[in-house]
This record gives C-alpha cells, structure tokens and sequence, in this order.
C-alpha cells in the first residue's frame, strides 16, 4: 500500500489517498474539502476511487464526502453510526464554522470495531474509538503498521472533547485500549498536524505520555 497526504480546509486538516499499488484501487480518507486537490492526485496517480472512509462526522473532514462520491460513484464506509447527527447536521456545521454549504450523505456502510475494509488488495481493520465523537473510528493497516487515528490523537496532544457527543474519559480509553496496546513502532496519520509514532506519544504526550507505559 502506498499514501500521500492532502491538507484539505482552511483547518489543514489530513485527507489520506491510500491505494493498492498492483490494482491502482483507492480509498479517499476523510476528504473534508477541497475536492478539486483530492481529484488531481486521484489523476496524476493514475488511481480509480473505490471506496471512501470516514473517520467521524465533523465537517471538516466529511464535508466534501458527498461531493466526491457523487462525481467517482465510490462507496461510503464510517463512520459508526453514533455519528449520523453530526452527518444529518453538516449543512448546520456549514453554517457554524463558515464552510460552504455542503450535503449529508448516508454512508453505504455503517462501521462497526472490527470490521474490514478493502479496496484491491489492500486490507484495514476497524477500530471504535469513542470520545471526540461517538461513532469515531480509526484504521489501521496492519502489514505496514501505519494507522489512521482521526481526531483521537496527535503529535503531542489529544483530541478535543467539549463538542456534543464528545467524552474525555472515553477518549483516554480509547488511546488506551485500542490504540497503544497496537505497539510503539505503529506510525499514525492524525487529522491534522505531523505524523508521529504510537511509541513518542505513549512517552511523552504531556496528555497520556507515561500514563501507560
């Protein structure tokens, strides 16, 4: 599997093109916005969309899932379904953060912890990670060991939980259980800002750094 990063939004928030080097089949994850960047990467790669993933409801990285969907005719899968009123609600979130107006979208699935999703030969596991949203997910390439972590977690910091829906303790638990347990060489994509290591973050995120080690 190969990836690029595409800082979509005024909020630079990380829309990842992953895809399946032998079949050329992609998946688009979390295309907030900026649909236009994500469709010129999709062409100089030579890619066809299969599917597209959503990490958790908000707008600035599902605002632009129907739009895309629309043009390539991809599959939606995400987020869980404890997030469909941030979805039902994204012309309102528009509005709120001074987006423009987007549509909602009904996912063709709705992802639960442990289910799989595929594109080509291409493989990632489903993680439920409640907190900054409900119906959060995460997902993990495990060949590669690189991981695709939303707003759960960051370069040395965590996500915010003052939103509806969101839950800190939830949030440490799902750090906790669900991500670090994955391993310290885990590289991981956040939603916004640099990469990190599962292993810096457990270390020394002045959040939950040394807290579970």
């Amino acid at each position: 599997m190969r990836y690029t990063i595409v800082p979509v939004t005024p909020f630079e928030q990380n829309c990842s093109v992953l895809w399946c080097e032998a079949t050329r089949e992609a998946a688009v994850v979390d295309p907030g916005g900026d649909v236009e960047r994500i469709l010129a990467v999709l062409e100089r790669e030579g890619l066809r969309l299969a599917t597209i993933l959503v990490t958790h409801g908000h707008i600035d990285h599902a605002g632009g899932v129907a739009e895309l969907a629309e043009r390539l005719g991809a599959r939606i899968e995400g987020p869980g379904e404890a997030d469909r009123f941030w979805i039902e609600g994204m012309a309102q979130q528009s509005r709120m953060f001074g987006f423009p107006s987007v549509c909602s979208f009904e996912p063709s699935r709705w992802l639960q912890h442990g289910d799989r999703v595929r594109f080509g030969a291409v493989e990632l596991e489903v993680l439920h990670c409640p907190g900054h949203t409900p119906g959060h997910v995460a997902f993990y390439h495990r060949p590669s060991r690189l991981l695709l972590v939303g707003d759960i977690l960051f370069q040395g910091s965590v996500g915010r939980t003052d939103f509806p829906g969101g839950d800190a303790a939830a949030l440490m638990a799902s750090i906790r259980d669900k991500l670090f347990p994955l391993g310290d060489e885990v590289d991981f994509i956040p939603g916004h800002g640099p990469m990190s290591t599962l292993g810096d973050e457990r270390r020394f995120n002045p959040f939950v750094g040394g807290r579970y080690g």
